[in-house]
Parts: C-alpha cells; structure tokens; sequence
C-alpha cells in the first residue's frame, strides 16, 4: 500500500535499510517542470536513499530561484548527484518553458545513466521525471516514451503500464493496467489478441503477489465496446473470442477472481466509491485491466491526478513516474505540484522492499 511521503523514506522492518541501494532519480526535462518537483520532493530526505541523474548546473540553477521565491527545496550541495556530462552550450541552450533539442539530450542522457547504475545493481529503482517525446526526437532519439527505452535497456519486450494511486478519502488504492497504450483509437481492436491479453494479465498477476503481496488477487477486466458488445450487436470481439478467452483465464489462474468482461462505463463504478468513500459502497476490485488508454487513464486521473503513480511493469527492476508531463507553461515559476513525484518515490520504495524481501525468502 502506498503511504504519504515521509522525511526519511525509511523502508519497513521487512527490510533493513542498509542492504536496500538508493532511488536513481532521473530528473526529466529541465526546461520543464522535473528539477523543480525534484528538489521540492527530496526536503529534508536522508541523501543516502536516492542518487539524482541530471546536470548539477541547472539543479543548482532551479534551487537559487525557487529561494528567491522563496519556495523550500533541497539543497544540490547536501544531495548525491550523478552530473550528466554534456557540453556547456548545451546546458546554456537550455531555458525555462522553452523546451528544445539540448534539454531533450540532456533528459535522455539522465534516464540513460539512471538505467545503467540501476541494472549494474547500484540502485534500486528507477524514479522518472517528465521528459518530451518531441524534444527527445529532436535530439536524435526518436522514442515513443521513457518506457520503451526502458524495455530495451533491460532486454524486455513484454513490459506494461499501471498506474497506481491511493485515495487521500479512504486509504483505499487503486491498481490499473493498460492492455495498449499509446496507439490510434482505431488500431485498438485489431492490436488486441488472445495472445498480448494473455500475457499483460500473466504480467499484473505476477506484480501483484511479487511487488504488492496480493496473493490471491481480484481483478476486473473490461469489455471494449459500449455494454461489451450487447451479444454482438454493439460489436462482436467479446463474442467472438473475449469470452472464450478470459475461461482459458479462469482455468490458467485458479487462485485468482477474473470478474468481467465488464461494460466499461460501469466498471468505474465501483472503484469511484472506493476512492470518495460513498455512504454504500461497492465492493472494488484489487486491479482493473483496461483495453486501451482513455478507458483507463480518464477515470484514473479524475480521481487521483494528484495522487497517481505510473509504473512499468515487467522490467527486473522497479520503475516509476507521476502522472503528467513537462508542464512548460508553468516552468520556472515555482507553482508546480510535487504530490505525484512524491508518491512515485514512495512507491518506488516500498516495491522495492517488497520485491527484495520476496527474493530473500
């Protein structure tokens, strides 16, 4: 379960502090908003628990404006940084909402050596800030996102999206993984298979018992279509293999609930009342399979913007991000919010510990 960042990111009993390696903490674009929300979630932090990957220049850069604000921040001085070896004019190319080629080298370059020192086994997760597709293509790495670099890195090619967020109202947290994600609306239904449905859930399953200690998990799956075909006459996948498919399911996980497939405006019914705590109500699951990205991601930001976590499932370490981009309207003024990167760091951290007391048993 996710808790509120404290002081210390102190891990549970479980496991001891000592033999858990620090947070690699990429610190995204930084002519957006990633250092800023860096150094305002890194206050008062043991400087043991994370190692920073970015250019200590323009950290220092974002922590003298942010005093003169004066808006409280970590010190760059009292922080472990990894400094990302760039030339000077890149680093001065690089300005405040004014996001270019250079600072989309300098992200790149930050998540290249936060991956490197984690799979070496000098960190324990990953931690991203936001970074620009456009300016990482830019910068002559044509990318679809952080994600697929970290897929190829590791040597993956069966990764997924969740998104994790735990509810400020009830303590309850919410679980939802992407079956796709960012591909065209009208590419959803043929990318759909037996095949990659069977193997993003074996993924959630897997995560559950080893990252969240769900063992016999609850887990409902959305239909695609409006009232999931309405036996085939608002579309016929759910009739025509979707069912069959998830009674495979139900035989290949015997210890876990597959509810579904469920009409996707009233899947979100359920988790909702969770999330606000409702006079009377349902009872959620423990993780929702979405089939594509807005089923899953406009509920999950109507309810937990703020809160939500974005993590990458499948990879042999754990990684994760808060729930929204760069933000360059807003970058250099001090006003951006660091509870989804607060929450990504203690996720982080407690997946972490998770994972490791399991490896140890």
């Amino acid at each position: 379960m996710m808790h509120a960042l404290d002081s210390s990111l102190t891990p549970t009993p479980k496991q001891p502090r000592s033999t858990l390696p620090p947070l690699a903490i990429a610190f995204g674009d930084p002519a957006g908003i990633g250092p800023e929300i860096v150094l305002k979630s890194l206050v008062d932090v043991d400087r043991d628990r994370t190692l920073v990957f970015g250019s200590r220049q323009l950290l220092l850069r974002t922590y003298e404006h942010l005093r003169s604000l004066p808006i409280q921040a970590a010190d760059p001085a009292h922080l472990n940084i990894v400094d990302v070896a760039v030339e000077p004019a890149v680093i001065n190319a690089v300005e405040w909402g004014q996001g270019n080629a250079a600072s989309g080298e300098i992200s790149f370059q930050a998540l290249s050596q936060a991956i490197a020192h984690t799979l070496s086994g000098q960190c324990s997760a990953v931690v991203t800030a936001p970074i620009s597709k456009a300016l990482w293509a830019a910068a002559g790495h044509p990318y679809p996102g952080q994600t697929e670099v970290l897929a190829e890195r590791a040597g993956v090619d069966r990764y997924g999206m969740m998104f994790v967020a735990r509810s400020p109202h009830t303590d309850w947290t919410l679980r939802v993984l992407l079956a796709t994600t960012h591909i065209p609306l009208r590419q959803v239904p043929d990318a759909l298979t037996p095949e990659l449905l069977t193997w993003k859930l074996d993924l959630l399953i897997t995560t559950l018992r080893q990252d969240m200690g769900i063992v016999n998990p609850r887990i409902a799956i959305a239909g695609l279509n409006p009232h999931s075909g309405e036996a085939g006459q608002l579309g016929r996948e759910e009739a025509d293999w979707m069912q069959a498919w998830l009674a495979q399911m139900r035989d290949r996980h015997p210890q876990t609930t597959l509810d579904g497939l469920i009409p996707p405006d009233t899947m979100w019914v359920a988790p909702a009342k969770a999330w606000f705590g409702s006079p009377s109500p349902h009872h959620a699951h423990d993780a929702y399979l979405a089939l594509y990205h807005d089923q899953g991601l406009i509920p999950v930001k109507l309810m937990g913007f703020d809160h939500a976590v974005n993590t990458t499932i499948g990879l042999p370490f754990i990684r994760t991000s808060p729930d929204h981009g760069t933000a360059f309207d807003i970058a250099g003024k001090g006003i951006a919010d660091a509870a989804s990167f607060k929450a990504a760091l203690q996720l982080a951290l407690e997946l972490s510990q998770q994972r490791q007391a399991i490896a140890t048993l």
